[in-house]
């Protein structure tokens, strides 16, 4: 991915390096939907952070020269889904995007949606239309998870944007409103149906990268794939030592998410991502 010297996002609220209290900078919003939509690369389940919201404080660990390099890519990233999605709703949906602001902390922070850690994986809160993430995961997605390569990591960036798509659109509420009414296996099911949708958004914004910024580069869509089937509920449990168990996923096995990135990806088109409608993901 081609992001060196490109132009960086002012929508960033950098809590690195400091603690921090209160608001700092960008763009924010009282949304109305009681649900934390959670990147959840490491499969960890947050809903129980909505018993009560904290105020806004971190504490943080050293930031690194990796750190820093980290926040710049992000910078760039953020700033391409804003060029892209700007350009998507205008053409597509015939309105104008808000962007979300990202913030980037290092070790714990607080968000209206509940507490952030390096354990908790990146996450988009609704609540105040913000990204969190921590610089250091990206080593975890490399190490770890076996997702490496630059435009793995943007992969992660679009995903997160993407669920604030699914907001800007109204569909975070429909489906928190729904989740709220049936089981939890049903509500899981619901949970994947809103993570693959948010893939194959992803997908669009790769497509519209290539073709608008021209910043892809040989390699890039086989990073993005290889970071959706590690990401995978079915492969995460394995990972874990476990048996896969279908029920318990929410956000879809590596194949589905692979399928739908892919699907979005090969169209360009925001009405070929409605996992909701269809009969088989």
């Amino acid at each position: 991915m081609r992001w060196r010297g490109r132009r960086g996002s002012s929508n960033i609220e950098d809590r690195r390096g400091r603690g921090f209290t209160g608001r700092t900078a960008g763009i924010g919003g009282a949304g109305a939907i009681l649900i934390i939509v959670v990147g959840a690369f490491l499969g960890v389940d947050l809903t129980p952070l909505l018993q009560g919201t904290a105020p806004q404080s971190s504490q943080s660990a050293p930031v690194t020269e990796a750190d820093q390099a980290a926040a710049e890519f992000v910078s760039v990233a953020l700033a391409d889904t804003e060029d892209v999605w700007s350009t998507i709703f205008d053409q597509q949906l015939g309105r104008a995007y808000d962007p979300a602001v990202l913030v980037l902390y290092k070790g714990v922070t607080q968000s209206p949606c509940g507490g952030a850690s390096g354990a908790t994986g990146p996450f988009y809160c609704p609540l105040d239309e913000k990204v969190y993430l921590d610089t250091s995961f990206f080593t975890t997605l490399s190490q770890r998870l076996g997702a490496s390569g630059d435009f793995a990591a943007a992969y992660v960036v679009a995903h997160e944007v993407a669920h604030h798509v699914q907001n800007e659109l109204g569909i975070l509420g429909q489906t928190q409103r729904i989740r709220a009414q049936v089981s939890e296996v049903e509500s899981n099911a619901i949970s994947v149906r809103t993570e693959l949708q948010a893939d194959c958004f992803s997908g669009i914004w790769a497509r519209y990268a290539r073709d608008q910024l021209g910043t892809l580069e040989p390699g890039d869509i086989s990073e993005a794939m290889n970071a959706a089937k590690q990401i995978g509920d079915d492969t995460l449990q394995r990972n874990a030592g476990q048996v896969p168990q279908p029920h318990t996923f929410s956000h879809g096995t590596s194949a589905q998410r692979q399928a739908w990135f892919a699907r979005g990806y090969e169209s360009g088109d925001i009405n070929t991502c409605d996992t909701f409608s269809a009969n088989s993901l």
